[in-house]
């Protein structure tokens, strides 16, 4: 396995255990995500360059412009909760409640 692919598949890794296992902040949580979208769109915007493919170079463009849009929801849902809850720690979130 190439290195890039190495480093790739290990950033991705990293940002998914990092979601799993700090869920005390929804800042970090949303951290790993961008982390995890970021490593997502480095890798596809290499991939047609090792395979010299002209086609499919529109999809890392989509991807980035669904992770802004997604940034931009998650920041807007820390500011709601801060405002409402007084933290942005997780567990004080119950989805139950609303």
């Amino acid at each position: 396995m190439p290195f890039l692919h190495l480093s790739f598949y290990s950033t991705f890794t990293m940002s998914c255990l990092g979601l799993a296992f700090h869920r005390t902040h929804l800042i970090s949580a949303l951290l790993c995500l961008e982390s995890m979208m970021l490593s997502m769109y480095i890798a596809l915007s290499t991939w047609p360059v090792e395979n010299q493919a002209t086609s499919s170079t529109t999809i890392p463009l989509l991807m980035l412009a669904f992770s802004a849009c997604e940034a931009g929801t998650g920041l807007a849902m820390l500011v709601a909760s801060s405002r409402t809850h007084g933290s942005d720690h997780l567990h004080n979130l119950n989805l139950l409640q609303c």
